[in-house]
This record gives structure tokens, C-alpha cells and sequence, in this order.
């Protein structure tokens, strides 16, 4: 689910783009991964959860990715295993919205997606990297068909108020022109041997050649407007046949106007770990993987379980639960073990029987702010009139970024844009603080300044702010470095006969991945426990 915001103040993902800029791709990465924003999945094939287990049960907390794998693989090993789920639902932040849902936010909000068949939302989880390994692993398994989905397009737009007269630029353009000014600049500071020191003579000469075709130099390593720049930024007038078909460069833009636009802080996106090429999404929603999961484990899941309480003994664990749709009557489940994924936004408000240094931990992590927003249009004009396919265009506005469908290319008819997606911030909690249909009217407002065409096209929309969202009070786990110091081991370990699972407890937060990677860890774990005796 992680946001990528290209115009916002110098916050970690402002410095992240900034060390990206300068120092490359893997130095940002390494910057990600000491903030806890990545890492490398560790996935290292099918779990084997050896021995027998004797007839040893597992109470699981919460029916998402993480909950139901571990009742997949436990019960696969020979525990008995029940699940208790908040949702009439599984899947969690694993979620599709079609037409025709129902989706109810705290304060009472109520929305129908008014969507036509086949078009959807992803309000949670909407792309999967090429590199986690564990999610990509069990799409295999249990037949979750996927497609690429389209993060990068040069044809996408980047936007600012404040540049260009308030006018989108083509990502081509910016990321051409900003390549061949630098690689120019470069150029001549090299030619006039003022790397000499750093690099051989040799060197400065290989790279002045890597400069002049990098960043389409002329002879004189120069950057200018001409049909070679025209290959990488494109043409005025486009290549034609027949008569007059000769084509005309597009006239570049200024060093200080791209400087001063600072429409090059997405250009890092570019080089983001996470979004390099290929991402995936499940063909018909990311829920679908949600939905493949619970086809295995179904039976084994109570619907509308709102845990009150979690209580443990030398023996075993007992968890006291009401149905959430009529509060009131408590009922209990107990087994031996219990592995709890419920947020610890919501967890740190129930009665929990753990160790002072796990429930310190449980209440250290805040949750990050996150708003998504779905826009149904009558026709698909970003490909009819724009020719965007796919990808990702960014705006200084608060809607942040719009994100065009990776499916259903060149077939026209209707198609859902995302419309807005806010992460943390000012503009995160000012749509927070909206009802949702507000959030709707102003993400058709804000995009019709890069798209004229919305007030004409749109028909209707639907949202959702995670921070209103009653199952996890929040998007992912917001760790901090000294947070992570103090208190991430203690959240993982096992806990007497509790041991907790999902994308919090892991170094992959706001992925699925993470919850995938914590969960075969935190049974791994517990299975060596019971074989121990």
C-alpha cells in the first residue's frame, strides 16, 4: 500500500527521493530499509512445519492474509484451528470494493458502490512488486491468476500549481529534459578536466560518451532541441506517411524552468525499489487473493467475532468475543495456542494477558493516515483523448496522485481512475475529516485541473479513510527508528502461549508481503515451541 508523494515538504520519503536524485537507487534503498519503509523479502520457499503436533489447537485472531495463512499451514501440519474475524468477511486490508457493496466508516457512513460490472477499487493493497516472493509464492498455490500493472508511464502527467502556469507536463518531458540539462552540465565540467583527480583521464572520456548518448547531447555536448531529443521527450509533430510527413521536436524546457517547477521530485519513482519494474495486481482486484485464501479455510472462520478479551495460563489461552452485529452477548473460544494479527490499534484497547514488554510494544506503533478515493468515468478519455495507459500521474494538489487502470486497455466503455490517494499529512487527515462523499466532489475538483475532462465524465465515486475504518483504526504500522529499537523484538516474540503476526510486525510495513513474511516466522516459531514440549 506504500505512497509515493513527490511535492511535499521534507519529511522521510522527501529525503529518500533527495538521496535517490543524487547518490542512485541503491543508496535510497539502503536509506529505506534503515527507516523501515523495505527490504529484501527473505521468502525462502514452501514452509515445513516437521512433526506432529498431537492434536494441538490454534486459536487465530483476524481473517487476513496473515491469519489465514497461518490456519493454511497449521492446520496442513495437523492443528485443530479456529478463527475468530471481526469482518462478515475475510481478507482485512485485503479488499476489492465492486459495484453494489455496502462499505460502512466510523461516524455511521454509509456508502453503495454505484459502480457498473467489472469496475472496482482497491482501497488497501492495489500493487505487487516483482521481488515479494512470498505473496507472488501463494498467488501461485492457490491459483490467484495475476497482470502487470502499470506504476511507470513517460505519457502520465506530473502537475504543480505552481509550475507551468498550473499546466501538466508529460513525465517524458520532464525526466528528458532534467537527464539531458544535468548530463550537459556534467559534460562540461568534465571537458574542462575538473574531474581530473577523481576520475582517469580514460574514464572522463568513456564518460563523457555515456553523457552524450544518456542525456542526448549534440556534438558540442550540448543540450538542444532536435529530432534526437525528440526520441526520448517527443515530437511537436509526430512522424507521419506520405506527403508532409516529416516530424517536428517538441521544444524543450529550460534548466531553470524544470529547477524551479520541482516537478523532478517524482522522478525518483523512477528508481524506487518498490516500483521498479514488473508489479502485478490480481486480474478483477487485489481481493481476490483474499478471497482465495478464505476459499481453503472458510469452514474454520467465525464471522463478526469482536474480541473483548485474551487471556492465557500455563495451559492454554481464552478469548472472550460478542458477535459485532449484536453486542452484548459474550462468548468464548479457547485452545492452546494463539496467534493474534489483529491491528495494534485495536489491539492496545482490549484486555490482553501479556508480558509488560510485549504490551509496551503493542502500544508504541501509531498507524499511518490514508485516504483512497474511486471515480467512475463514462468513458475512458486519459486513453481516448491522452493516450495514458496505465500508470501514475502526481500533483502537488492534496488528491496527491491519480492512478489510471492497468486493465481493460483500448476497449473504451467506462473505467474507474483512482482519484486520490493521501498518505499521512495535512491532506490525509483534512479528507480523513471529511464524509465521504465530500472526498469524492473534491477529488473530481482537484483532478479536473489535470484533466478537464472530469466534470463532463464523471459518474459517480466511493471512499475510504483508513483512520475511519473500524476493523484497523488506521492504514499500516508508522514505525519510527527508536520504536523499532525498543520495542519490535519484544512485539515478535512468543508471549507465554501468544504469539502476534500481520505487516506490523515486520520490516516490510504497508505490504502484504510483510503480513506473508510474519506470519511463516511467527508459526515457524511457534510450531519448534510445541515440539519442544
Amino acid at each position: 500500500m506504500q505512497l509515493e508523494q513527490p511535492f511535499t515538504g521534507m519529511r522521510r520519503r522527501d529525503l529518500l527521493k533527495l538521496i535517490g536524485m543524487t547518490a542512485g537507487s541503491a543508496a535510497m534503498y539502503q536509506a529505506m530499509t534503515s527507516l523501515g519503509l523495505a527490504a529484501e523479502s527473505d521468502y525462502k520457499g514452501p514452509i515445513k512445519l516437521e512433526g506432529d503436533p498431537k492434536g494441538a489447537s490454534v486459536l487465530i485472531l483476524g481473517a487476513g492474509l496473515a491469519g489465514m495463512l497461518a490456519a493454511l499451514e497449521l492446520r496442513q501440519a495437523g492443528y485443530k484451528v479456529k478463527i475468530l474475524e471481526y469482518n462478515g468477511r475475510a481478507g482485512g486490508r485485503n479488499w476489492t470494493i465492486r459495484g453494489g457493496d455496502t462499505v460502512t466508516e466510523l461516524g455511521g457512513y454509509t456508502q453503495k458502490c454505484e459502480f457498473d460490472e467489472g469496475l472496482y477499487i482497491n482501497p488497501g493493497p492495489w500493487r505487487i512488486p516483482y521481488h515479494h516472493n512470498g505473496l507472488l509464492a501463494y498467488c501461485r498455490r492457490l491459483g490467484v491468476t495475476l497482470e502487470p500493472f502499470q506504476q511507470i508511464n513517460h505519457n502520465a502527467m506530473l502537475h504543480s500549481t505552481d509550475a507551468f502556469g498550473g499546466k501538466p507536463k508529460r513525465v517524458r518531458e520532464i525526466l528528458t529534459d532534467f537527464r539531458g540539462h544535468t548530463s550537459e552540465l556534467l559534460a562540461k565540467v568534465a571537458k574542462k578536466g575538473q574531474l581530473e583527480g577523481q576520475v582517469s583521464k580514460e574514464d572522463q572520456e568513456i564518460l563523457l560518451e555515456a553523457l552524450q548518448s544518456w542525456g542526448a547531447l549534440d556534438a558540442d555536448y550540448s543540450y538542444k532541441s532536435s529530432l534526437a531529443t525528440a526520441e526520448f521527450r517527443g515530437y511537436e509533430k509526430e512522424p507521419g506517411g506520405g506527403l508532409g510527413a516529416e516530424p517536428v521536436p517538441g521544444q524543450i524546457i529550460s534548466a531553470s524552468d524544470i529547477l524551479n517547477s520541482r516537478l523532478w521530485g517524482a522522478l525518483a519513482n523512477f528508481s524506487l525499489y518498490e516500483f521498479q519494474t514488473t508489479m502485478f495486481q490480481p486480474v478483477g482486484g487485489m481481493g481476490k487473493i483474499g478471497e482465495a485464501f478464505a476459499k481453503q479455510v472458510a469452514d474454520l472462520i467465525t464471522f463478526n467475532a469482536k474480541v473483548t478479551k485474551i487471556a492465557q495460563n500455563e495451559k492454554g489461552v481464552t478469548v472472550t468475543y460478542e458477535d459485532a452485529g449484536k453486542p452484548g452477548t459474550a462468548k468464548e473460544a479457547s485452545a492452546d495456542w494463539c496467534v493474534c494479527t489483529i491491528p495494534l490499534t485495536i489491539l492496545s484497547q482490549i484486555d490482553i494477558q501479556v508480558g509488560g514488554p510485549m504490551k509496551a510494544a503493542i502500544g508504541a506503533v501509531p498507524y499511518a493516515s490514508s485516504v483512497k478515493v474511486g471515480l467512475q468515468m463514462k468513458r475512458r478519455f486519459w486513453e481516448e483523448d491522452e493516450s495514458i495507459f496505465g500508470g501514475v500521474s502526481y500533483t502537488n494538489l492534496p488528491i496527491t496522485q491519480i492512478s489510471y487502470p492497468s486493465t481493460g486497455f483500448n476497449k473504451g466503455g467506462k473505467g474507474v481512475l483512482l482519484g486520490c490517494y493521501t498518505w499521512n499529512g495535512p491532506n490525509s487527515y483534512e479528507f480523513t475529516a471529511m464524509t465521504p462523499q465530500q472526498r469524492v466532489q473534491k477529488a473530481v475538483e482537484y483532478g479536473a485541473q489535470i484533466h478537464p475532462q472530469y466534470k463532463e465524465e464523471f459518474e459517480n465515486g466511493v471512499s475510504w479513510a483508513w483512520h475511519r475504518s473500524p476493523f484497523t483504526l488506521g492504514c499500516a504500522g508508522d514505525w519510527t527508528d527508536d520504536a523499532r529499537k525498543e520495542h519490535y523484538n519484544n512485539l515478535c516474540q512468543i508471549d507465554g502461549r501468544i504469539v502476534l503476526a500481520g505487516e506490523h510486525a515486520s520490516y516490510i510495513p504497508a505490504w502484504q508481503e510483510g503480513a506473508i513474511l510474519s506470519s511463516l516466522n511467527a508459526i515457524t516459531r511457534l510450531h519448534q515451541r510445541v515440539m519442544q514440549g
